[in-house]
């Protein structure tokens, strides 16, 4: 192991023992590199290291401080790693979405208010007037795709959910703007899948949600049989 990674383990253990708490500062730079028996350069290498990764942030001339560990951030960096996947492993990336999702649209189901019953359908809404469109808008739907899904990540309740299901969001645009340019219809299908879900968040069933995810999902997933290797589609930044 090297200095770097006793820094980083050792800020890390402060932070689980409460010795740090979220939004406090850090020890100046020599009592720190003391404490945690490293050099200054090996604790300026940790502490990059952990603003990286959300852990730490820097503010010029005020020091680095501890930041609010929103899970949603420190769970950014599962993005990259789906990033890194070749092309090949897309249809895993995919699968992991829909057990994230079928369980987001159960828990919502109990959970989601009404005015985000109401913001979800005035994306689809929207969605709708565009697919009656010509020629269609393919990039201003999967936005609203992805913004309907989000809304009911919102309402699970359950944080570390919420920032996973964020870390892949933006992942399948590629596949998902593939998907809509060449697969005749399949905005209209996948439009009709969103009002299915939405029915039945509406309705607050658990089950039904969970199973017109679980439909709407294993539709995307088969349809990933057919994607190529390399595409030059041009892509949502």
């Amino acid at each position: 192991m090297s200095r770097t990674d006793d820094v980083v383990d050792g800020i890390k253990r402060m932070i689980l023992t409460g010795e740090l708490r979220p939004g406090e500062r850090l020890p100046v730079e020599k009592e720190l590199a003391e404490t945690l028996g490293v050099s200054r350069g090996s604790l300026r290498e940790g502490v990059r290291a952990l603003s990286i990764l959300g852990v730490l942030n820097t503010r010029q001339g005020d020091g680095t401080y501890v930041t609010a560990l929103d899970v949603a951030r420190l769970l950014a960096p599962m993005g990259f790693v789906v990033d890194l996947q070749d092309q090949g492993q897309t249809r895993h990336v995919h699968a992991i979405r829909r057990l994230l999702e079928c369980e987001a649209a159960r828990l919502a189901a109990s959970q989601i208010t009404d005015a985000a019953i109401e913001a979800a359908g005035a994306l689809l809404e929207e969605a709708g007037r565009l697919l009656d469109k010509t020629p269609e808008e393919h990039e201003r739907v999967i936005e609203i795709d992805i913004a309907f899904h989000r809304v009911i990540a919102a309402h699970t309740g359950n944080p570390v959910l919420i920032g996973m299901i964020e870390a892949l969001a933006g992942r399948t645009v590629r596949e998902r703007l593939w998907r809509s340019l060449r697969e005749e219809g399949v905005d209209q299908r996948t439009h009709q899948e969103h009002i299915a879900i939405w029915r039945a968040l509406q309705a607050h069933d658990p089950e039904a949600a969970r199973i017109r995810m679980a439909n709407h999902l294993m539709g995307v997933e088969e349809s990933l049989a057919d994607l190529p290797a390399d595409d030059d589609t041009t892509l949502i930044e």
